[in-house]
């Protein structure tokens, strides 16, 4: 994809500099070297000084992002009888036990998933297939609850879950390219102030080691990760 190449190297030249972009100045230089056709995510990715590999330095955590993500987010409630109306009337767009066995049969059209905790006993085999995907629902994101209505509405609203992985990152949507500048900016500090509240006391040295934004296709633009601690 030589013309895809050329594009790419254009943008990554028009964004490149020795000194780390204040964050404002990153979230311009990203929207403008999104060359793509289609409305680019804008993503974090956060580098940090954390050992993964031990339990008590495993960062996870939930925020709801000011302005969304700007995907339309898909919520399948696995909850019965009331919980399942008070899910249907806050939004949800599947509900009922009958999906444990959908998702048994290679179903899986959904972008969040919230259970009851009377469910998570038929809820929990489904963890090798959901876990890998980030799906399976978790007490500690607030998506085991009996306030489905709540976790809805705040899913919808732009709740996204993020937890490092196995060397060190966390990454996060913190938006699309159409977004306002202000918007992205919003996002991006409700994000890594989330990240900054989960640091694990077992964390030793510095926390925030980089911070990197870039659009789907578009370059990787460098944020001064001093702003942050």
């Amino acid at each position: 994809m030589p013309a895809v190449g050329k594009k790419y190297r254009a943008a990554a030249q028009a964004v490149a500099r020795p000194a780390p972009y204040r964050p404002e100045e990153a979230v311009e230089a990203v929207k403008k070297a999104a060359f793509a056709k289609f409305d680019e995510t804008v993503e974090v990715a956060v580098k940090l000084g954390v050992d993964p590999r031990h339990a008590d330095q495993v960062v996870r955590g939930t925020v709801v992002l000011p302005h969304g993500t700007g995907k339309k987010v898909r919520v399948l409630v696995l909850a019965q009888g009331e919980k399942a109306r008070e899910a249907e009337a806050a939004g949800a767009d599947f509900v009922g036990p009958e999906y444990i066995q959908k998702i048994k049969d290679g179903w899986l059209e959904c972008d969040a998933v919230i259970a009851t905790p009377d469910m998570m006993g038929q809820v929990g085999p489904l963890g090798r297939i959901l876990g890998p995907r980030g799906l399976m629902p978790n007490p500690k994101s607030g998506t085991v609850t009996m306030d489905v209505a709540r976790a809805v509405k705040e899913v919808k609203a732009g709740k996204i879950e993020f937890r490092v992985d196995k060397t060190g990152n966390v990454h996060a949507p913190i938006g699309k390219v159409s977004f306002t500048k202000e918007q992205l900016l919003d996002n991006l500090a409700a994000f890594m102030d989330a990240v900054v509240r989960a640091k694990p006391a077992a964390a030793k040295g510095t926390y925030i080691r980089s911070v990197t934004l870039s659009s789907t296709m578009g370059p990787g633009v460098k944020i001064d990760p001093a702003v942050y601690r």
